[in-house]
């Protein structure tokens, strides 16, 4: 019984990733009414999706570690999840990997990208399966016979939001080069989907050995702050270039609203 338990948890856990999954495919759907979005509302998205990270990682994850364990177990954590991107990083300046040749990819070339989309967000997913630790051990919400910890809510939530530009900006190269929508769709889906992996993996990690849990939190808060630092600031900057004063106003307003709305969520 006690593993059908685990199973049933781990299927919840997947379920959470595989939402955030899917919630990149959202990305893609503006190109179905539009043809183009303008840099001004994807600096806002990239604000609004770095304030929510942050936010999360903060008051949630950060948070959360330190009603668990010291500061002296989290700091280790923190410092491995900044490492986990820096090889992200890494794998990335050094792969070619070319979108045109996504839908003709031989074997090879498919293991290459789904290497290097793993790297690149797998941290999300492990931040969802650490936020689900307490999954049936505690207080929260119920769904379908589950006790969720709220932590879990907010972090689903939060990595599904910050999906969604991420999706958009996966599409307006895609969309460039003359792929369908609905490729569009699939390939930011895709681009996720280590995330559920990363969920059930961390959520079995941290279930097993819960003396690891504060450095998990500290792990995945990490990651996803050195995230928010080193890419979608950047990102944000970049497409902002042509934009009055750089594009930093929408920047600011996007990252003020993203912290806005989701610290209420946090501390719930």
């Amino acid at each position: 019984m006690r593993d059908m338990g685990l199973v049933a948890n781990l299927g919840l856990v997947f379920v959470a990733g595989f939402i955030t999954a899917l919630a990149t495919g959202v990305g893609a759907l503006p190109f179905f009414l539009v043809d183009d979005v303008s840099d001004r509302w994807n600096v806002v998205l990239w604000g609004l999706a770095s304030g929510i990270m942050v936010a999360a990682s903060v008051f949630g994850l950060i948070g959360e570690g330190l009603a668990e364990g010291t500061v002296l177990e989290i700091v280790p954590g923190l410092l491995v999840g900044v490492a986990l991107v820096l090889v992200a990083h890494r794998v990335l300046d050094n792969a070619e990997v070319d979108p045109r040749e996504y839908e003709e990819a031989d074997f090879k070339k498919l293991v290459l990208i789904l290497g290097i989309l793993t790297v690149h967000s797998f941290p999300e997913g492990v931040a969802i399966g650490v936020s689900f630790a307490d999954l049936n051990l505690g207080v929260g919400p119920q769904l379908l016979g589950y006790t969720v910890p709220v932590l879990a809510v907010f972090m689903t939530v939060a990595i599904s939001i910050h999906n969604v530009p991420e999706g958009t900006a996966i599409s307006i190269p895609l969309k460039a080069m003359d792929v369908s929508k609905w490729r569009m769709v699939w390939w930011s889906i895709f681009s996720s989907l280590p995330q559920p992996i990363g969920a059930v993996i961390a959520f079995y990690f941290v279930r097993i050995a819960r003396e690891f849990l504060p450095f998990g939190f500290g792990f995945a808060a990490g990651a996803m702050i050195f995230l928010v630092l080193t890419e979608f600031i950047p990102e944000a900057l970049e497409l902002g270039e042509s934009l009055p004063s750089g594009g930093r106003p929408e920047l600011a307003a996007g990252v003020t609203v993203g912290v806005l709305v989701m610290v209420p969520l946090a501390l719930v």
